[in-house]
C-alpha cells in the first residue's frame, strides 16, 4: 500500500481479522470491565491478557520485538480495545505514544533498553504533560528542570496521567529553561521530554483521582521532588519539546479511535435491544439506528484517514477525527439511552459506563477546544 510519504507498506489486518486475533483478550477485558470500573483498579487479569496477547509491541519495530505497525494499525486495536473496555484503550494510547516517541527521537542506547521490555509487555509506559495551571496548551508550565552537578534535577507536580502507579517509565515534560515567549499553539520554547522510571526515589505516582469516567485507567498524580536523572533520560532534543509535539499529531495516531470503539459498543448494545424487543413495523426505531450507523461509519471513515495519513494536511485530519469521533460518541450514547428506554435506566447497565468514558475523551489532550484552536489558528495568522 502505498502512503502520503512515497514508501510501500503491508496492508494492515482488517478489522475482522484483528477481532479474531484478539478475541481472548477483549472477552477478559468485557469480563473484568464492570468490577473494574466498580473498584477503580484493573485487576492483574487484564494486564495477563494483555502481555500474553502481545498488543501492546504493536507501535514497535520487529527488530525490538514488536510489530512495526503503523498509525493505522494502532488505531484500530484501540478502537478494538474501546468496544470492551475504554479504560484500557486508554492506558494501550499512552503506552503506543510514547513507544512511537522513543521510536522516533530516541538514541540507539533508549531504544535498545526501553522498546524491547515495552514490546513484550513486561513494561507500561505513561505520559506526564498535565499539571494544575498549565492549561490545555501546556504554555506554563511549572516543573521545572535545572542542570546540578552534570544531570538534571526535576521538580513539580503532573496531573490527570494515565497509567500512574502501574507505568515502568513515564515521558515527563518539564520547563528546562525560560521561554522566549515565541508564540507557540501547544507547548513552549524551554521545555524538554524526560524518560523517568518508576523506580526513580524523586518520582511518586498515586491514582487518587475519583474520576466520573474511565475509572480503571488509573488516572491520577505524579508528583517530583528533587528527581534527579542523567543526560541520557533525556529524549530528543534540550528545549525544543515543542517539536516533538507538534509531530505527534502528524503521526497519524489518534484519541478519535478511543472515541470511535465507545460508539461501536454503544450502537450494538441498542441495535441488539432493539431486535431482541422486535424491529417489525417499528419504523421509527429502524431509522434511528440507522441514523446512529451512519455517525459511526463517518467517525470510521476519519479515523481510518487520519491513520493512513493520506490527506493534504494529515495533522488538521488527525485533529478533525479526535473532534469529531468524541463527540459522536457522545452522541451515539445519549441516542442509544433514549432508544433504550427505562431498560437503560439501570445504573448497572452498560451503556451509562459507556456514556461516562465518552465524555471523558473530549477533555483529554488536545481537548476539544483545543483541536478547534489547532485548526483555527492559521487562518488568522
Amino acid at each position: 500500500m502505498a502512503t502520503a510519504d512515497g514508501l510501500t507498506r503491508p496492508a494492515v489486518p482488517t478489522r475482522a481479522e484483528l477481532a479474531g486475533r484478539y478475541a481472548e483478550l477483549c472477552e477478559t477485558l468485557r469480563r473484568c470491565a464492570p468490577q473494574a470500573d466498580t473498584d477503580d483498579v484493573l485487576p492483574e487479569a487484564v494486564f495477563e491478557a494483555l502481555r500474553s496477547s502481545g498488543i501492546l509491541g504493536a507501535a514497535i519495530a520487529t527488530e525490538y520485538g514488536g510489530h512495526g505497525g503503523d498509525a493505522e494499525l494502532t488505531n484500530r486495536l484501540i478502537e478494538l480495545v474501546a468496544t470492551a473496555d475504554p479504560s484500557v484503550a486508554i492506558i494501550l494510547f499512552q503506552h503506543y505514544a510514547v513507544s512511537a516517541r522513543i521510536s522516533e527521537w530516541g538514541t540507539p542506547a533508549q531504544r535498545d533498553r526501553y522498546l524491547p521490555k515495552l514490546a513484550d509487555g513486561s513494561w507500561i509506559a505513561a505520559s506526564a504533560w498535565s499539571e494544575s495551571g498549565a492549561g490545555a496548551d501546556k504554555r506554563n508550565l511549572a516543573t521545572q528542570a535545572r542542570r546540578v552537578d552534570g544531570a538534571w534535577v526535576l521538580d513539580g507536580a503532573k496531573t490527570f496521567t494515565t497509567g500512574a502507579g502501574l507505568a515502568q517509565v513515564y515521558l515527563v515534560l518539564a520547563q528546562s529553561s525560560e521561554p522566549t515567549r515565541t508564540i507557540s499553539t501547544y507547548g513552549s520554547d524551554g521545555q524538554t521530554f524526560y524518560l523517568i522510571e518508576a523506580d526513580n526515589p524523586g518520582l511518586v505516582a498515586n491514582t487518587g483521582m475519583d474520576l466520573v469516567g474511565m475509572r480503571a485507567s488509573a488516572t491520577g498524580f505524579v508528583e517530583l521532588a528533587g528527581c534527579r536523572v542523567a543526560d541520557s533520560a533525556v529524549l530528543g532534543p534540550v528545549g525544543d519539546a515543542v517539536r516533538i509535539i507538534a509531530g505527534v499529531r502528524e503521526s497519524g495516531a489518534t484519541l478519535g479511535a478511543v472515541s470511535l470503539g465507545i460508539a461501536e459498543a454503544a450502537y450494538r448494545l441498542a441495535y441488539t435491544h432493539a431486535v431482541r424487543r422486535g424491529l417489525d413495523g417499528a419504523q421509527a426505531v429502524r431509522y434511528r439506528l440507522v441514523d446512529l450507523e451512519a455517525k459511526v461509519c463517518a467517525a470510521r471513515a476519519l479515523v481510518d484517514s487520519s491513520g493512513r495519513r493520506d490527506t493534504t494536511d494529515p495533522g488538521v485530519t488527525t485533529l478533525h477525527s479526535k473532534l469529531h469521533a468524541s463527540q459522536v460518541s457522545e452522541e451515539v450514547t445519549a441516542e442509544a439511552l433514549r432508544l433504550l428506554g427505562s431498560a437503560g435506566f439501570l445504573r448497572d447497565h452498560p451503556l451509562n459506563k459507556l456514556a461516562r468514558d465518552a465524555r471523558a475523551v473530549g477533555l483529554m489532550g488536545p481537548i476539544n477546544d483545543l483541536c478547534r484552536e489547532l485548526v483555527s489558528a492559521p487562518w488568522t495568522s
